[in-house]
């Protein structure tokens, strides 16, 4: 699995959002097995800023993401988008499905570019805030 170092979200205001693509993240599965299913999953840390006190973290529960469709797939099988369009956005408060794989055989991959948004709350502090998006593959 692949997925970009980092990625710059919008700017916005108190109570606004930021949002952003991350850029492309891949799975590439060369097992070669028959059938070879696979879920990429996908979490979030807090965002923080300064020391990361009360007033300088904007919680994962604030961290939204959609997967969006593939921008690229081999394989056979069936490629599924976890959140197939931005109405089906899922808060990274706890692990969600970013991509799934099923049925098929061989080596395969998928490719998306996912989108995320961060609801910043009316009572953080300003400044520039950083957050870390772990994608897994199982």
């Amino acid at each position: 699995m692949s997925a970009p170092a980092g990625a710059a979200l919008s700017n916005t205001t108190f109570g606004g959002t930021a949002t952003g693509q991350l850029g492309t993240v891949t799975v590439n599965d060369q097992r070669g097995v028959v059938p070879a299913p696979w879920t990429a999953t996908v979490t979030s840390t807090a965002f923080t800023t300064g020391a990361g006190g009360a007033n300088q973290s904007i919680p994962n529960s604030d961290v939204e993401y959609w997967s969006g469709p593939a921008t690229s797939t081999n394989g056979s099988g069936t490629f599924t988008p976890g959140q197939a369009t931005a109405a089906a956005a899922v808060t990274l408060s706890s692990a969600q499905t970013a991509f799934a794989h099923t049925g098929g055989g061989g080596a395969d991959n998928a490719s998306w570019n996912p989108t995320v948004i961060v609801n910043v709350p009316s009572t953080v502090a300003a400044g520039q805030y950083t957050g870390t998006i772990t994608h897994s593959v199982a």
